[in-house]
């Protein structure tokens, strides 16, 4: 979206070069804009200003209802799908013949209700690096590569 400053700036300059002999298409395409976007903009006599924040949007057909949304966020807190994604909740409802919504409908549900985390009483799973193998001396390490360990010297590998 441009600014109605940057708008009006715009519609001058094209505005100045036409007057100065240039023609409209070379001059809109200057600007990357269309002859018919400039056009538009100046159809009413001043500049108009963008419409689309103030348009109106009709409400999807296939929205979730509050009592849908509300049902997911039940199905989600029983115990048996606590500590589950819902990439394995629907197709287990699916097992059930229950069809709520969609796996990213769920998804969307627990985002929107920032539910979209760990749950369940299991602890998080943590992010330890693993243990680096060091040898300080010779048959401390037996691997069948060793090529990366770390050596005396950084950035030098045996």
């Amino acid at each position: 979206m441009i600014s109605p400053s940057d708008r009006a700036l715009a519609v001058e300059l094209i505005q100045e070069a036409n007057q100065n002999g240039a023609r409209l298409a070379p001059a809109c395409k200057e600007l990357n804009i269309s002859v018919r976007t400039y056009e538009r903009w100046i159809s009413e006599g001043g500049i108009k200003e963008d419409q689309r924040p103030i348009a109106l949007r009709p409400e999807p057909k296939n929205k979730l209802t509050i009592e849908e949304k509300q049902e997911i966020l039940e199905v989600v807190k029983k115990e048996e799908f606590v500590d589950l994604p819902p990439t394995q909740i629907v197709p287990k409802l699916a097992d059930q013949c229950i069809y709520i919504a969609s796996e990213s409908s769920f998804y969307r549900v627990l985002r929107e209700h920032k539910m979209q985390n760990h749950r369940g009483r299991s602890k998080k799973p943590e992010g330890r690096l693993p243990e680096s193998h060091l040898a300080v001396a010779p048959n401390q390490v037996w691997t069948w590569d060793i090529t990366w360990l770390k050596g005396p010297v950084k950035g030098l590998f045996d």
